[in-house]
Formats: structure tokens, C-alpha cells, sequence
């Protein structure tokens, strides 16, 4: 007959020292492996410690990118929404009527941006999958590592729907923005220095 070799324990909270004093106690032969010490010795290795930091990069100019094309599109029309918006004042529009306005204009098409990110988010994923190796960013290959079979790449919805929405949001914030600019000037004011006399 085969002889016992592992004894698996599980609790709440073991107590590391008292485990290994126990077993140093029963004889020589005896060691005590902690799951909570394994998996500590597969985290934080440099290579994800740089997969991150590529991450965290890669989010933070993909956001600067969005602002920038927000902002550059909103300003390159911002003459054409205030002389629509000074025109629509004098028949009667109220501030509140022409901030919404111009949240519902350019949502149109701050929805369809977000919408094909996620499209070629998802895309992106979905062929990359095969070829990327999730099991060398997250594990490191130390001593006693074991071999496992496969990491598949898969698409998480929530990281692809947060960054929409926050297009959707800072595309109506700045059009929010240049609703109020454009209203704290008198229409009569923004009609006189467009008329090209």
C-alpha cells in the first residue's frame, strides 16, 4: 500500500508557526506549505509589475487621446453652435432649452464612438486570445511552480463599457461647458460679431 504523503488542512486563519512547530514536533520528515504563501510567491513579479505600468499608460493616453478629439471637435464647431444658439435666443430658447440642445446634438455621435470602441475592443480580444500567454504575466516561474494547463484571454465587460461611458460623459460635460460659455454672452452680442459687415 501507498503510504500518506499530504495532509490537507483548511481553516479560517492558520497560524504559520504553530503548524510548522507541530510538524517539526511529529519527526523530521514533515513540512508545512501555507496555499496563502504560495500564491504570495506568484504575485507582484516584475513582469506584472511592467504589465501594469503598459496598462495604466495605455489608459491614460487613450483617455488624454479621447479629450483631445473631444475638445478639438467641440471647438472646431464652436462658432456654428453659439451663432445657432444666440439665433435660437432671440425667438424665445431659454438658456436650459439651449444646454440641452447642445447635449442632445453631440450625443449622437459620442454614443456611436463609444459603441464602435467596444466593437473593436471586444474584436481586439478575441483575436489576440490565441497568442497571448496569461500564465507568464501572472505567475512567476519560481522554484515549485507547477505546470497548468492554459489562461485563455477573455473579455471583460465592465473594462470595456467604462471607457465608453466616460466618452459618452466627457463628450456631454464639454458640450455642458460650452453651452454655459456661449450663454453668459448676450445674443445680440455673439449675432453682431459673426455679421460678416
Amino acid at each position: 500500500r501507498k503510504q500518506t504523503t499530504t495532509l490537507l488542512v483548511t481553516g479560517g486563519s492558520p497560524d504559520a508557526k504553530a503548524l510548522r512547530a507541530a510538524a517539526r514536533h511529529a519527526g523530521e520528515g514533515f513540512s508545512v506549505r501555507l496555499r496563502s504563501e504560495e500564491r504570495a510567491a506568484f504575485v507582484d513579479t516584475p513582469l506584472q509589475r511592467g504589465a501594469w505600468a503598459i496598462y495604466a499608460a495605455a489608459i491614460t493616453v487613450g483617455a488624454g487621446y479621447a479629450l483631445i478629439a473631444v475638445l478639438l471637435s467641440l471647438l472646431r464647431t464652436a462658432p456654428e453652435r453659439t451663432a445657432l444658439l444666440s439665433r435660437l435666443r432671440t425667438m424665445g430658447l431659454t438658456s436650459r432649452q439651449g444646454r440641452r440642445l447642445l447635449g442632445l446634438e453631440s450625443l449622437p455621435q459620442a454614443l456611436l464612438a463609444a459603441f464602435g470602441g467596444v466593437l473593436v475592443g471586444w474584436a481586439t480580444i478575441a483575436l489576440l486570445a490565441p497568442g497571448v500567454d496569461l500564465l507568464g504575466l501572472a505567475l512567476s516561474a519560481g522554484p515549485g511552480s507547477t505546470a497548468l494547463d492554459t489562461a485563455p484571454l477573455r473579455a471583460d465587460p465592465w473594462s470595456l463599457t467604462l471607457p465608453a461611458l466616460g466618452v459618452v460623459v466627457l463628450t456631454a460635460a464639454v458640450a455642458a461647458v460650452q453651452a454655459r460659455w456661449a450663454g453668459r454672452r448676450g445674443p445680440i452680442t455673439e449675432l453682431r460679431s459673426g455679421d460678416p459687415r
